[in-house]
């Protein structure tokens, strides 16, 4: 997979918060992920988790103020601080929070930061009270003015027994944050992709609606793969219970109709439309505004075509440009490059997708796709079974040689 994190060497500072203990899990996340992660702990951190924790996670030296004023204390931090790829604070007191916006450095990772020339995230973890305090307010305007990040606080209950905002977010979302960040200036920084995800659903009447098998997974894997490379990604998604990439613009529709308003808003300046939605063909030509009962006699239902997305898209390239590249899905059962190769002619695509999902262990509802990659200059690609991630990295990869 596509993987901004690889080898990066990320500086994670712990500060003084019963939060700690989910930093540990961070660091071990970031690890497993490929990075090199050296964890620097404040005294207050100390209170609440050990060195040794981060070290059995990271099998990596973990860094204390006892690292600052030892043997090689003069050096330590400007070699930690050059080092790094990124700088997380995770869990950010008040406390250090107003030493980071204020420039104070009396302490192995305050020193480390004001040495650091790499990005800065920073993830709160404090009281609601102290979160929203004017002071504790200002310093953070005074980092995201300086070009800090910031990611959470969540809003639930605190160590204090009271609920409110304060609480750190979930490892995996600062792990999606610092992933969204290390892409930023990937070889499609500065392009415009629309994604679209999940399948559309079509209501018959208030409780039940038609649908398909479509979980989403290989469009959220494309949104992903298009983030990892610097893109600005707009994720167009059908209901699903999936998690979008954190960086994405998300949209959120329900039905082909919306999805077809939604594309056309969003195309007007994309680079590349990547249509991997499963968009239903036909919906009820009328919907009921009652539940229809059981009682009742069973129910004609007639049915209408809905919108040609593609067909739509192409009318807005040729008026107007964009998209200026359009990658095209065709889920099949039989007849699979054929097909595919007819509808990619017929849509004028640059690329089409021919998934087979005949077979129960690759397409819809797993984690694995087969698929077939057409070329408008009638080149073609085989791909073995493989993770949804993977396919979607090499849709992306292939796909930014266009740019």
């Amino acid at each position: 997979m596509s993987n901004p994190i690889q080898n990066k060497n990320i500086q994670l500072g712990v500060t003084g918060s019963i939060a700690a203990y989910k930093a540990a899990e961070l660091a071990s996340r970031l690890t497993q992920f490929g990075a090199q992660v050296d964890v620097i702990l404040t005294q207050s951190a100390l209170q609440f988790i050990t060195p040794l924790t981060f070290q059995s996670v990271t099998a990596r030296r973990a860094y204390t103020d006892q690292d600052l004023w030892g043997r090689e204390g003069h050096v330590t931090h400007i070699s930690l601080g050059h080092a790094a790829s990124i700088l997380v604070v995770a869990p950010a007191s008040a406390n250090t929070i107003a030493k980071l916006a204020h420039g104070i450095g009396d302490n192995l990772l305050t020193v480390t930061a004001l040495a650091a020339t790499c990005p800065l995230l920073i993830a709160p973890a404090m009281d609601a009270g102290m979160y929203s305090h004017p002071a504790t307010q200002t310093n953070i305007e005074i980092l995201l003015k300086r070009g800090a990040y910031f990611v959470g606080p969540d809003e639930g209950h605190l160590a204090s027994g009271l609920t409110g905002k304060g609480r750190m977010v979930d490892p995996l979302e600062i792990l999606g944050k610092i992933r969204w960040i290390m892409g930023l200036n990937g070889r499609l920084k500065g392009k415009k992709i629309v994604v679209t995800a999940g399948g559309t659903q079509e209501p018959i009447d208030p409780v039940r609606l038609i649908t398909n098998r479509s979980s989403g997974k290989q469009g959220y894997a494309l949104a992903q793969s298009a983030l990892d490379l610097g893109a600005e990604v707009t994720l167009i998604t059908a209901p699903t219970t999936l998690t979008p990439p954190i960086g994405s613009n998300v949209k959120h529709v329900r039905t082909s109709s919306e999805m077809y308003q939604t594309v056309l808003q969003e195309v007007s300046q994309a680079d590349l439309l990547v249509m991997a939605a499963a968009v239903a063909d036909f919906r009820p030509n009328h919907q009921s505004h009652q539940k229809i009962k059981k009682s009742q006699s069973v129910p004609e239902i007639t049915l209408e075509r809905t919108e040609d997305i593609l067909e739509a898209v192409l009318i807005n390239k040729e008026n107007t440009g964009f998209p200026k590249r359009v990658i095209g899905f065709a889920a099949e059962t039989q007849n699979l490059v054929e097909n595919a190769s007819v509808k990619m002619k017929k849509k004028h695509l640059d690329m089409i997708v021919a998934n087979d999902v005949s077979s129960p262990d690759v397409g819809f509802e797993v984690d694995t796709n087969r698929v077939t990659l057409l070329f408008a200059d009638g080149s073609r690609i085989n791909l073995p079974a493989m993770q949804k991630t993977e396919v979607a990295d090499e849709i992306i990869q292939r796909a930014s040689v266009w740019f």
